[in-house]
């Protein structure tokens, strides 16, 4: 298993969490991202660099994923082309993406879309990352690498 993450909206604390996990478990950490970032000195971690323009990491992480692979993503449109490819997907906020949820994430995306392109003002985001989000993301990522051991 290899861990991909789409990495240019991907929260700071996250992907520290994700370093220490690497070297923890030995498991490749890719960061794909169109600009510059720091990474650690580590033969588990390396960075993608992808040209700028929509999709082209998200293209990128598809094209590259493996079936088992895990990829770290809030995009949702990302997550259900990892799950239809067989890989594993999991929200920066500790939710993991699964064949069970995942439609219903993009149908309520999509309606969100569609509301806010009739001029609607619909929500501002969500709200900050706490320590419960984070707390959530290292116990599910803790459970997935769990598995890979096995």
């Amino acid at each position: 298993m290899r861990i991909w993450v789409d990495a240019d909206a991907c929260p700071v604390v996250i992907k520290q969490i994700l370093f220490r996990a690497a070297e923890r478990t030995e498991t490749y950490v890719t960061l794909v991202a169109n600009h510059a970032m720091t990474t650690p000195r580590s033969k588990f971690v390396s960075l993608l660099r992808v040209q700028s323009g929509f999709d082209v990491a998200d293209n990128e992480i598809v094209k590259q994923l493996e079936a088992g692979d895990l990829v770290i993503t809030a995009d949702i449109p990302l997550a259900d082309e990892v799950i239809e490819n067989g890989g594993h997907a999991l929200n920066p906020r500790g939710q993991l993406y699964t064949k069970d949820n995942i439609k219903e994430r993009l149908e309520i995306r999509d309606f969100m879309d569609s509301m806010r392109s009739t001029g609607l003002e619909v929500g501002g985001g969500p709200p900050p990352m706490n320590q419960k989000d984070r707390q959530d993301f290292a116990n599910n990522l803790d459970k997935i690498l769990s598995k890979k051991k096995k």
